[in-house]
């Protein structure tokens, strides 16, 4: 950054020189005479030998310097000429001075001033809009209103799930607000600017094209450093907003990336300007290899650099990986930025405040963690395996609600590795016998206060003893889930707690809508709310239901194991026959969280009086294995169904894949779902598998269901086949490419296909291929 033509002349040489300080007093005595003398004394203190915070000490006071004048000066100042006594600076030469140095501090002003705005509305808003949730609006108008404005994705049906697999819809209501983040943006980097002339940095015929421009390349780099500790912010889940607003800490990561986009956006331009500038100066040669420079270029890489690798594909693939690249190059953005401005300034203009800002979000937010980590302290893990599918974590002498980060540092030799889980529970049963308590009366249900002296001793209720403990129900899939099915205990770090549970009891009714492990965000919604409570549960195998049961005793609930839920039909139904205020959980995959948003939006839309609120709990960054196994069914239609253990579901759409002979492979996909153990057919092994048996296998008849090709994987019988009545064989090749395909794209899934050959091909119209499951056909 440089924003002020710099001198080689030292701030001791300024401090010391006769000639220097004499021609300054004069002209200060010439042209500030309304200027009270103790303001004059105050501007010499601080601004003779510079402005920077440490400097020299002016050798007199300005008052006495003026009186070492012994004559009056009779040369006149020549720029660029040697400075030996003391001489008259000209009014068109002071005029210049005074404008440069008096616009150049005024456009400084604003652009700290532009700063602060910016940061302080981008915190203020969330805080304002979450305070309007207490305001009596009608239940009714609320609910048309976010139906309409807030809830719904901005296109389409798909926010939690993303988009071609690239990135996330926001909601209608974050649009808003990401739209606001843009347009304050540019708004703030084109106002305010005025050019100055006679000027002596630019004093040239196209000076103020020049010096707008100097300003406008500053005026990006302030707001890059302002949105620097704005993104800091929004990214830390001890984030203080999320203590004082309702705002998800989804929500934040999501406004986290916008905003980086416009922080690396501005430096780019920032730099960019600048390198246009000094080489069109003829000054690029000599100031590339300053430090300024070089640290300002490696800021400004890493950021770009941070960028390209923080799209979701990366993020999803090699997590961990992303994470740590992500924190080490932060750390070189916030060195980078701040040597950038130490080097060039010597902390003259207080650029570097912006730099301090975020490291201290920063280090507030990882003190904050080793803080909770610290309260509760090194504790053991009871690992327990409820099927193939799932397992329960008991963590004792630790209390939470909400989410928690769990670290495992002796399964990995990435010690900080951690994953945030929902609590299912915050206490454990004692193995002791229980507790004998004697018959107590609830005087405002009985309608009596007194109690019945015989009452016979069956009366009495059990409690058993309690201790505080956390519960997490966990999917074991891959990584670190995946390995603590081999471990019965194991040391635990719990960095608890996020995301205390929200109020809901102004509801009437709690409906909650659970896929797999998103039970455990519903129970402690169940459990404490205070009026009707409904819970759809959609689950893979029985394993996980016979965990949850006790938890579960007092829970109206529906639970569809190894078959889609027809969302639309549940919520319509619950929500036609409601006439109070209702309040829609979900959690669950991130396409059975989208298609309840939608749903819910769409009722609420359409419906009259309809009184509605959507809530979701669900992780989707750091996690998604867990949740990862219904994703696929929630969002198919409910074309088929079986009412057998198995159940099939097809999507509507039809995807196709050229071959490298020439074959058009048109292929539907379907989700398997299987409820006893082993409950799920992982079908990328399932390929292999018939892969593998391509050996003894080159071609097969398809002619009837009697001559297909059969192979045995985890226990079951797998043949393949194609519909009946074509009879025409199907090459292998056509089958491996095709397999190889599927294993590419990593989706569990089972498959049907149409296969065409190249026109005029004696195969003919092409045929169908279906996958066979033990005597059933999918």
């Amino acid at each position: 950054m440089d924003m002020e033509e710099g001198s080689e002349t030292s701030p001791e040489c300024y401090a010391t020189d006769d000639a220097f300080l004499q021609t300054l007093a004069y002209c200060i005595s010439v042209h500030c005479q309304d200027v009270p003398v103790w303001q004059l004394e105050r501007y010499w203190l601080m601004n003779v030998a510079g402005t920077r915070p440490i400097q020299p000490v002016p050798k007199a006071t300005y008052e006495r310097t003026v009186a070492n004048i012994t004559k009056e000066p009779l040369a006149t100042l020549v720029l660029g000429a040697d400075l030996d006594k003391a001489v008259i600076v000209s009014d068109g030469d002071y005029e210049a001075s005074y404008n440069a140095q008096g616009i150049f501090e005024k456009m400084e002003r604003n652009h700290e001033t532009y700063g602060i705005v910016l940061i302080v509305t981008a915190s203020a808003i969330p805080i304002v809009l979450s305070l309007l949730r207490f305001l009596p609006f009608p239940a009714a108008m609320t609910t048309k209103f976010n139906a309409s404005f807030i809830d719904p994705p901005v296109f389409g049906s798909q926010h939690k799930a993303p988009i071609a697999g690239l990135f996330h819809m926001p909601t209608r209501g974050q649009a808003f607000f990401i739209s606001y983040l843009v347009a304050i943006n540019i708004i703030l980097s084109a106002v305010g600017f005025r050019s100055l002339q006679p000027n002596s940095w630019y004093p040239n015929a196209s000076g103020s094209d020049g010096e707008i421009v100097s300003y406008l390349t500053n005026r990006l780099g302030v707001l890059s450093f302002a949105n620097i500790a704005l993104l800091f912010l929004y990214a830390g889940r001890n984030n203080v907003l999320l203590w004082m607003t309702n705002w998800s800490h989804g929500t934040f990561l999501l406004l986290h990336r916008w905003v980086a986009w416009i922080a690396t956006l501005q430096a780019v331009l920032h730099s960019a300007i600048y390198l246009h500038i000094y080489l069109h100066d003829g000054t690029h040669a000599s100031e590339s290899k300053l430090p300024y420079w070089i640290w300002g270029i490696i800021a400004t890489l890493c950021m770009s650099i941070l960028l390209a690798t923080s799209i979701l594909p990366i993020r999803k693939s090699v997590y961990e990986f992303f994470l740590a690249w992500h924190v080490l190059l932060s750390v070189f953005v916030l060195i980078g930025c701040l040597w950038h401005i130490l080097e060039r300034f010597q902390r003259q203009w207080g650029y570097e405040n912006w730099i301090y800002t975020a490291i201290a979000i920063w280090g507030f937010e990882r003190a904050m963690r080793i803080a909770r980590l610290a309260r509760n302290g090194v504790k053991t893990a009871q690992v327990t395996v409820i099927d193939e599918d799932y397992i329960v974590v008991d963590i004792k002498g630790v209390s939470g609600s909400g989410h928690a980060y769990l670290y495992f540092p002796t399964l990995t030799w990435r010690v900080w590795e951690n994953h945030p889980f929902s609590v299912a529970s915050a206490v454990h049963a004692h193995s002791e016998p229980p507790r004998v308590l004697e018959h107590s009366i609830d005087i405002e249900k009985s309608g009596s206060a007194t109690d019945s002296s015989d009452s016979d001793s069956s009366e009495r209720r059990y409690q058993p003893h309690v201790e505080v403990g956390l519960t997490f129900l966990l999917r074991t899939k891959t990584g670190v889930t995946k390995q603590l099915r081999e471990h019965a205990a194991l040391p635990a770090l719990v960095e608890s707690a996020y995301g205390p549970h929200e109020d809901l009891s102004e509801y009437s009714l709690l409906i909650c809508i659970a896929g797999g492990v998103g039970i455990t965000a519903c129970l402690p919604y169940l459990r404490a709310h205070p009026g009707a409570t409904k819970l759809f549960w959609g689950v893979r195998s029985r394993g996980i239901i016979d965990a949850m049961a006790p938890s579960l005793t007092t829970t109206e609930r529906e639970v569809f194991v190894g078959k889609r839920m027809n969302v639309a039909e549940v919520l319509h139904k619950e929500l036609d026959n409601n006439g109070g205020t209702t309040v829609v959980l979900v959690s669950g995959p991130s396409e059975m969280a989208d298609e309840v948003r939608c749903v819910v939006s769409e009722i609420g839309r359409q419906k009259k009086d309809v009184k509605v609120k959507l809530l979701e709990e669900a992780f989707t960054s750091t996690v998604p294995s867990s949740l990862s196994s219904l994703s696929k069914s929630s969002s198919l239609n409910n074309s088929q169904t079986s009412p057998d253990s198995i159940s099939i579901r097809k999507r509507t759409t039809f995807n196709s894949v050229t071959l490298a002979n020439g074959w058009q492979v048109r292929y539907e996909l379907f989700s398997l779902i299987m409820p006893a153990a082993p409950a799920l057919l992982d079908l990328r092994h399932l390929y292999k598998g018939i892969i593998r048996g391509a050996a003894a296998h080159s071609m097969f008849d398809v002619a009837t269901a009697d001559t297909i090709t059969e192979f045995v994987y985890g226990g079951y019988k797998i043949w393949f086949a194609a519909e009946p009545g074509y009879g025409q064989p199907v090459g292998w090749d056509i089958i491996r490419a095709f397999a190889e395909k599927m294993l590419e794209s990593s989706v569990p899934i089972t498959f049907g296909c149409h296969v065409a050959p190249p026109e005029g091909h004696w195969f003919g119209n092409g045929i169908w291929i279906r996958l066979f499951v033990g005597d059933d056909l999918i």
